[in-house]
């Protein structure tokens, strides 16, 4: 689906410093395994020069998650603790000659896997941003203060590149208002500072897959919709399920689940995936719902 590249199969396949570190006096946890990605860093750092002797992760996520962990390990050993703290998710993704955008999210979790590490050696109390401001995306229970902080770190423009870089919005899409909020407020303070023209994302992170889609007329939108659900068909099938578009309105898809899937107890997490999967290949955000609810829309 995501155009990978070489270094970020690599790392992916052949992952570096995977697994524990016995003499590990710095350990940093971030994410959730509940929200579907949790990374462990541990590092072994040298009283004395406060030099990362050693560095190993263990990691619960997608390839992208296990790439950019590995990345991570390989860019922090023999750096001072000073030093690793400048590491930027943008460095972690161009060590990868890039990560698709539907995956730099796992950069990020690395960077703040890395300060947290560096706290927890230093005795300092850590706290990611998801605890800090106002709940944004309950789904991933992300936060404003996460989502302004990566915007202005990563010069994003657009709900889609939140979502990429975060996760925010990328479930039921409920929170998009929200997110767009931020977005408005970040760069109407650009503008009275003067910065209206901030720098996009590094060059380092694009790689093929963040060209823009070209848009599609209504029909080939259409045709693209009913592909992505006859893709993930057969997986539903396999469960005695099954799944059938009953109307598409605007950025709305009305869905039939059947069988087995129709009232499980996992069908919204049913509904998100698919819905992630097709505005991945739509190039814009639509919402799946299911058919009971066209009804109330009219």
């Amino acid at each position: 689906m995501w155009d990978y590249t070489e270094k970020v199969k690599e790392h992916f396949f052949n992952p570096r410093n995977a697994g524990p570190l016995e003499q590990a006096n710095a350990v940093g946890d971030v994410g959730s395994i509940q929200c579907g990605d949790a990374l462990r860093l541990m590092l072994d750092v040298d009283p004395e020069t406060e030099i990362i002797r050693d560095a190993r992760f263990q990691t619960f996520g997608c390839g992208s998650a296990i790439a950019s962990s590995s990345a991570l390990t390989e860019i922090v050993k023999g750096k001072t603790l000073d030093e690793a703290l400048k590491v930027s998710n943008q460095d972690i993704a161009a060590f990868l000659d890039g990560l698709p955008p539907e995956k730099m999210h796992c950069s990020v979790m690395g960077r703040e896997a890395l300060q947290a590490a560096i706290a927890n050696y230093r005795g300092e109390a850590w706290k990611d941003d998801h605890e800090e401001g106002e709940l944004i995306c309950k789904c991933y229970a992300i936060d404003s203060a996460l989502i302004e902080r990566v915007v202005r770190e990563n010069g994003l423009t657009t709900l889609e590149q939140v979502t990429h870089f975060t996760k925010a919005g990328g479930a039921c899409a409920s929170c998009h208002e929200k997110i767009e909020d931020v977005l408005i407020s970040i760069v109407a303070a650009r503008c009275e500072a003067g910065a209206i023209e901030a720098a996009p994302v590094a060059p380092a992170v694009v790689t093929p897959a963040t060209v823009e889609k070209p848009r599609m007329t209504n029909l080939q939108r259409m045709r693209k919709i009913e592909e992505v659900i006859d893709s993930v068909r057969p997986m539903l099938q396999n469960d005695h399920g099954d799944i059938e578009v009953v109307d598409i309105v605007g950025k709305n898809i009305y869905v039939n689940l059947k069988g087995a899937c129709m009232g499980c107890a996992l069908e919204a997490a049913t509904l998100g995936a698919i819905q992630q999967k097709l505005f991945e290949e739509l190039g814009e955000y639509v919402r799946l719902l299911p058919a009971s609810q066209l009804e109330m829309a009219r």
